[in-house]
């Protein structure tokens, strides 16, 4: 049995079954855990979801950005982007099975020495911690109202953690800070306007400032691309913009990657 943790595919499907047969996945006994974005941005996010979804438990999926952005679309809280392209999701016969099993995904997972979330965990969270307020959030999006915490899911305030905080504003710090940051400073106020290498002042990327015993596996942040160490396991590499799709098996940290065709261009981020 080997776990194979894949990046960003952004509606990659065509990389993603390269990917999967160059692994040699075999549905008995492997499985699959990606790191949220699964769709968006690149030609095939109805594709995507389909296979990923049709493999049931062979496959752990975290809640990333474009994820939920695709939920708000098609809950009609959020207008369209020039850059979407998940048109063929929200056109499909399927596409409420489809968006609701979207919905009902974990924002973060936990097994062994690793701990898996799409953007980042703020410093003052132990991973405990940070799965028991991930499960606050994915409540909200599984209960039956769960259309008003969309409606206020949106928004970069407040920019830090705080015990006390309740209501919307709790669960938007959870969510910003699993699907969205990068840098925060040092005592985890999160900053939301750079998605580059360099930290603006103050700042660092948020995985400095943890001190944890797990490896954080998380995507999110193509520009810096792939960063393997004992704390964390970087694995965005930007297949939409045409970098590798990557696959790192957790068990030996073994590397898999296959070439993409590029579906955006650089400047367009």
């Amino acid at each position: 049995m080997a776990t194979y943790a894949i990046g960003d595919v952004q509606g990659c499907y065509d990389e993603l079954q390269a990917l999967i047969e160059r692994i040699g996945f075999n549905r008995t006994h492997d499985r699959l855990w990606f790191v949220g974005d699964l769709v968006n941005r690149g030609p095939k996010s109805l594709e995507v979801l389909r296979f990923v979804k049709e493999l049931g438990d062979r496959a752990v999926v975290v809640l990333g950005n474009h994820d939920l952005h695709l939920l708000t679309q098609y809950e009609g809280f959020e207008r369209k982007r020039k850059d979407d392209t998940f048109d063929d999701v929200l056109g499909a016969p399927d596409a409420k099975d489809l968006v609701d099993w979207v919905r009902t995904r974990p924002m973060m997972h936990v097994e062994g020495n690793y701990a898996m979330v799409h953007a980042g965990l703020l410093p003052q969270w132990t991973v405990p911690v940070a799965l028991s307020l991930a499960e606050e959030a994915v409540a909200a999006l599984r209960a039956p109202d769960y259309r008003d915490f969309l409606a206020n899911m949106y928004g970069s305030k407040p920019e830090r953690w705080d015990d006390a905080l309740s209501g919307w504003d709790r669960l938007r710090v959870i969510v910003n800070a699993m699907t969205r940051m990068r840098f925060c400073t040092p005592d985890g106020a999160m900053e939301f306007h750079s998605n580059g290498i360099e930290p603006p002042a103050g700042y660092v990327p948020w995985y400095e400032a943890r001190d944890d015993g797990k490896c954080v596996v998380f995507g999110h942040w193509s520009a810096r691309g792939l960063r393997l160490t004992e704390k964390i396991a970087a694995l965005d590499t930007g297949c939409v913009w045409g970098g590798p799709l990557t696959a790192l098996r957790l068990e030996d940290r073994s590397l898999v990657q296959v070439p993409s065709r590029g579906y955006q261009k650089a400047g367009e981020k």
